[in-house]
């Protein structure tokens, strides 16, 4: 029987609270996992001194950044991937923005529910009294698609025949998806074509993130640590305003988005595809009370009823298989009850 997901307790939109002058407890994270957070201008172009590797996509698409490539994957999980050719990028930020800033019930028409996520959400997994992070979202299905009554009607770039430049966008990260793809298999020493087979009919999303004001940042996060339960992770970030964090030598990094980057990040899957080889990164997002913030997120995931194991060439290179193989179906479940949890899905997983 098809398990049934329902939100605990009415769900409050946090774009609503976010005039306030302080938070309700339900968003104040516990001391431990509370930001630190450093004084930086919105907009500032002081650099990060221990950021993200950056890679060229052209290189990588020729097969010349294989080295490049490992070393990303195996020491932080993340990369900024430029020159990569999508032009749309900003119409697609714009356009999400504005809808963001539509009246409260204009978007509530589009309130999704936990069995699929699809439509305009604020917050993850059923649990009661959970504390909650500071953001909304607005996910849709891709491949498979999500039904066009899913999608917005306002405003007009969203609209069923006239969201071009979204479907324009996520085509084009697709093409960048699989050249991805086909270096990081020649990154772990497979086959070229391992990863899209072990991937099989592949899925794929979008989870636009609003972060709002937040008049207690210092308390809270916009989206707690976790790691991606899929594949890959392809971030168009706010250029204007940081907020991702990157967990790196025990320490939490703030990325410093390089400008026109894709931020990509390997997802659990990988993880266990590659026997612990490449590991997927915890990774937050801090709130902020100066600026809101937003960032669309795409995922390329594996087909939900395909087996996913690590692989046997690399279980014959390293050692015995440290991870239970699992359909990509039933570790989703995991992540729809109990939203984020660190590394401790993937975790659960393990042999030994």
């Amino acid at each position: 029987m098809e398990a049934v997901y329902e939100w605990p307790e009415p769900v409050v939109r946090v774009q609503t609270l976010a005039g306030a002058a302080t938070i309700p407890d339900r968003y104040v994270k516990p001391l431990s996992e509370r930001p630190k957070l450093a004084a930086v201008p919105v907009g500032s172009t002081a650099r990060a001194s221990n950021n993200i590797p950056v890679i060229d996509f052209a290189s990588l698409a020729s097969g010349r950044e294989t080295a490049a490539v490992a070393a990303a994957c195996g020491e932080w999980g993340f990369f900024q991937l430029v020159n990569h050719g999508i032009e749309t990028a900003e119409e697609v930020r714009q356009a999400w923005r504005e809808f963001f800033a539509l009246p409260m019930e204009e978007k509530q028409r589009y309130a999704n529910s936990p069995a699929t996520f699809e439509g305009y959400g604020s917050r993850l997994g059923v649990v009661k009294g959970a504390v909650l992070d500071w953001g909304d979202y607005f996910f849709l299905h891709l491949l498979p698609p999500s039904p066009p009554t899913k999608w917005p009607s306002s405003p007009s770039q969203l609209r069923t025949g006239n969201r071009g430049k979204t479907e324009e966008y996520c085509a084009a990260v697709a093409k960048v998806v699989e050249a991805v793809k086909r270096a990081i298999s020649a990154a772990l020493g497979v086959e070229e074509g391992y990863m899209a087979a072990a991937f099989g009919q592949a899925a794929a999303a979008m989870r636009v993130n609003y972060y709002p004001k937040c008049p207690q940042p210092e308390l809270t996060l916009g989206l707690s640590p976790h790691s991606d339960p899929g594949g890959l992770t392809f971030l168009l970030p706010d250029e204007h305003v940081k907020g991702l964090q990157v967990r790196h030598a025990g320490e939490w990094v703030t990325v410093d988005p390089v400008p026109g980057g894709l931020i990509v990040n390997i997802g659990d899957q990988i993880q266990l595809l590659s026997n612990g080889t490449f590991k997927s990164v915890e990774h937050r997002v801090t709130a902020n009370a100066a600026a809101d913030r937003i960032s669309v997120a795409y995922f390329h995931n594996p087909q939900d009823d395909l087996l996913i194991s690590p692989a046997s060439e690399i279980v014959k290179r390293s050692g015995p298989a440290v991870y239970k193989p699992i359909m990509y179906r039933e570790y989703k479940k995991h992540m729809r009850m109990l939203g984020l949890g660190g590394k401790s899905h993937v975790d659960s997983l393990r042999t030994t």
